[in-house]
């Protein structure tokens, strides 16, 4: 599968020259690298673009501004935000308005690859050391914490198995192969979730399920059965 992606950072110069190396990739094809002097959402209509690279360290919050703008689109690509930091406050704003992966500027190449393949697959890719307090983060809202119960009570057997799969720190093709679904049926309920659930990615539904694991018996149809 070729991934097609489209460049937006401060830097023209960084955006140009991370373009050539991208180009490089057998598997990707960059359809533009442009500054943030363009306005994004309207270059994508009608484009099919797989994964956007957005600099997330723009002036005014204007970053988490164009991923809500981009976020709208009709087939909406998937976004990575790079950043000079890893602030958990500034990942949790990116995850909330629909980023799946997020990277340090600093990092080497073949990981910004490594997480644009993996987003490209339907996979959220954040920084290892900080998963732990982005979920904690994701997990404070008033909200959550007194809708949970009754949000997860709406979901089918199907779709509580995938959560908890993905809750356990399975990735997507890891849950097909457990559950022997194809990954279309993972994607689809995972995406029927989400709706019911009122969020807008996989990691947000995740930490809604995380603090409520150990709640549930292995009766109560949150545990798959062993050896699946």
């Amino acid at each position: 599968m070729t991934v097609s992606l489209f460049i937006l950072l401060q830097e023209r110069t960084f955006a140009d020259a991370l373009a050539l190396r991208l180009e490089r990739e057998p598997d990707m094809d960059v359809v533009a690298a442009l500054d943030t002097s363009a306005l994004p959402s309207r270059m994508l209509v009608g484009s099919r673009v797989d994964v956007v690279l957005l600099d997330a360290d723009l002036a005014d919050n204007a970053a988490f501004r164009l991923g809500q703008e981009l976020s709208q689109v009709p087939e909406a690509p998937s976004m990575v935000f790079l950043s000079h930091s890893n602030d958990p406050e500034r990942i949790v704003r990116a995850v909330e308005v629909g980023a799946a992966g997020w990277v340090r500027k600093d990092e080497s190449l073949d990981w910004l690859i490594y997480v644009i393949r993996g987003v490209a697959r339907g996979e959220t890719w954040l920084p290892p050391d900080q998963i732990g307090e982005v979920l904690r983060l994701l997990m404070r809202g008033p909200d959550h914490d007194e809708d949970g119960d009754r949000l997860l009570a709406t979901l089918t057997g199907r779709e509580r198995e995938v959560l908890l799969c993905l809750a356990e720190g399975n990735r997507r093709c890891d849950v097909a192969e457990h559950l022997h679904m194809s990954p279309n049926t993972v994607r689809t309920h995972l995406q029927n979730l989400m709706g019911k659930l009122g969020v807008h990615t996989a990691l947000e539904a995740v930490a809604l399920t995380r603090q409520m694991l150990d709640e549930y018996s292995p009766d109560g149809g949150w545990r798959p059965e062993r050896g699946v």
